[in-house]
């Protein structure tokens, strides 16, 4: 048996505020959760491989979960008025890096399958400033495949039951008192 402290070390390590392993059995995907991506569609929606349609959805994640032992899943909160700012993308960008980053030393370490999760587009997050994607629209290599990864939603999975699951209380926040308001965000790696 794997010994995963190293891994949740790690996130922790990179920057996560807590991380913790779960069963991958124990993953919701919910089919409604993953047409928020196009239903009202989303910025990132056609705009990398992270992304739906390009993201196989959750019938796809269905097939691939029952490979997989457990997940590693951590999370980041912060400042409300972080969140609903574009400042949230430096905190997207954080949970790809800590995502790819935990995948690839899952991989070093003899788990050869771990796949990694993120959330927000890697479009927007490490491309903005180009045009169009380059996988997508020149047919090249990606600019970023040590650190985009796979978008959580363009899959399905329920974050809220995930965080549940991950033993992690849900924030709750009065409309009134907004100062202290925080958001989680998370990421997940898949392990085998």
């Amino acid at each position: 048996m794997t010994d995963f402290t190293n891994l949740l070390e790690l996130a922790v390590h990179l920057g996560a505020g807590d991380a913790a392993l779960i069963s991958a059995a124990d993953i919701t995907v919910k089919d409604e959760l993953a047409k928020m991506c196009f239903e009202p569609r989303c910025e990132g929606y056609g705009n990398s491989l992270s992304c739906p349609p390009l993201v196989r959805g959750p019938e796809a994640f269905r097939k691939f979960q029952p490979e997989y032992e457990k997940a590693l899943v951590f999370k980041l909160e912060v400042p409300m008025d972080v969140a609903m700012t574009l400042e949230r993308n430096e905190v997207l960008a954080l949970i790809h890096e800590i995502s790819a980053r935990i995948e690839t030393s899952a991989r070093k370490h003899g788990l050869q399958r771990a796949k990694a999760f993120a959330g927000g587009s890697c479009k927007a997050l490490f491309c903005a400033d180009y045009p169009e994607c380059r996988v997508l629209d020149e047919k090249k290599p990606c600019r970023n495949p040590h650190i985009a990864r796979e978008s959580m939603s363009g899959y399905g999975i329920d974050v809220t039951k995930l965080m549940t699951t991950a033993g992690w209380e849900q924030q709750r926040w009065d409309k009134n008192n907004k100062e202290n308001a925080t958001v989680t965000f998370t990421g997940m790696v898949l392990l085998d």
